[in-house]
């Protein structure tokens, strides 16, 4: 049985920080030199999407459009954007609540996801789950999840499911750094090992969880996924602003899913300019206005890649300029849809709560599912 141990890593520096250096050059990696120019702006314009949809919708929260919580995903659009380009039919996601960014990247639209956030009967998820519970299953995307570290276990669950049937695929299942010391999240770490699940758990590191620091919070020899070790997992770290290392390392990790069953923890160094949720009025007390302008200067996944397209000529100012319309005026028009949509009525609160329910199939009448086939 090949080893499921990658060579240790040395953790890149801090956010804001000037990072590890790295000779490897993931531009000529395979699934990168394979990006024509289509794509690679492709890319670009789905880091710019979500950057502008965020910023929307935190105004319209500013305006008390919106109920509950909201995390925003700005300064991590590479991860998100990044990972989802590479996967397949069978493949799938999970996430906790910092969801819009994936949400999009799977390819949900805007309508529907600042519906959800305005409650309305258009959302994703019919206006019931908020900020929080994104959902598409057309998409293979399931939440969206506001329990900390929730939805590792259901993570695992459907990577599972996958094997169980004899499919190829995968399930990437992204949590952040405060996740990482839940029980939940060792529990399924013990399971994945054991059972040689092929789930990738990606640690979306930004270094400060709610809004303690990782080195106050966490207990840890290398980094946050040399812990994987212990469970005979396999791990590896990636500078999180560079969409040509995120996309090679995520390939490893899909392919030793795919080939050989395996799980994976990755761990991305990224960072976000907000706070926890926009409701974190300490958002710039526990790190400094200075360490947030420094990443935003020299390590914006936006602009990294941006200048990356246009050294490459692939891309000129202009259109750059009309990606950033395009992304703004779609933004605006979700506001707008989302503005004119009704609200869900009384009588459906019971509806879209189990599926197999409301479409009376045997597993709804039964409790039985396709593990009792």
């Amino acid at each position: 049985m090949p080893t499921k141990r990658t060579a240790k890593k040395k953790a890149p520096s801090k956010p804001g920080k000037e990072p590890a250096v790295e000779t490897v050059d993931y531009s000529k990696a395979e699934i990168n030199a394979t990006l024509d120019a289509t794509a690679k702006i492709g890319l670009l314009r789905d880091m710019v999407r979500i950057r502008r949809f965020e910023q929307m919708a935190l105004v319209q929260y500013q305006k008390e459009k919106m109920g509950g919580f909201l995390h925003l995903y700005i300064g991590q659009e590479s991860v998100a954007v990044g990972m989802v380009s590479l996967l397949g039919e069978n493949d799938h996601v999970i996430t906790a609540y910092r969801d819009h960014g994936h949400a999009l990247a799977v390819g949900m639209g805007m309508n529907e996801c600042m519906a959800e956030m305005f409650g309305k009967a258009t959302g994703c998820s019919k206006g019931k789950g908020g900020s929080m519970h994104f959902f598409a299953p057309d998409k293979n995307y399931w939440g969206g999840h506001g329990i900390v570290a929730g939805q590792t276990p259901l993570g695992l669950g459907l990577a599972y499911g996958l094997k169980y049937k004899g499919l190829t695929g995968c399930c990437l299942c992204f949590l952040g750094d405060g996740a990482i010391n839940q029980g939940a999240y060792h529990e399924s770490l013990n399971l994945a090992s054991l059972w040689d699940v092929p789930v990738i758990f990606v640690i979306e590191n930004n270094g400060y969880s709610m809004g303690t620091s990782m080195e106050r919070s966490s207990a840890y020899k290398h980094c946050l996924a040399h812990r994987a070790e212990a469970y005979d997992i396999a791990w590896d770290l990636i500078d999180g602003h560079d969409l040509y290392e995120v996309r090679a390392k995520t390939q490893a990790a899909i392919e030793r899913a795919h080939k050989e069953s395996h799980p994976t923890v990755l761990e991305v160094i990224t960072y976000r300019y907000y706070g926890h949720s926009v409701a974190d009025a300490n958002a710039k007390k526990y790190r400094t206005a200075e360490e947030i302008e420094a990443y935003k200067q020299n390590y914006d996944p936006i602009n990294v890649w941006r200048d990356r397209l246009l050294s490459e000529g692939i891309l000129d100012k202009d259109g750059v300029a009309k990606l950033e319309k395009e992304a703004k005026d779609e933004a605006n028009a979700a506001v707008a849809f989302a503005d004119e949509s009704p609200y869900p009525e009384a009588s459906a609160i019971t509806e879209n709560v189990y599926w197999e329910v409301d479409h009376n199939t045997p597993a709804g009448q039964t409790g039985r599912h396709f593990f009792n086939d």
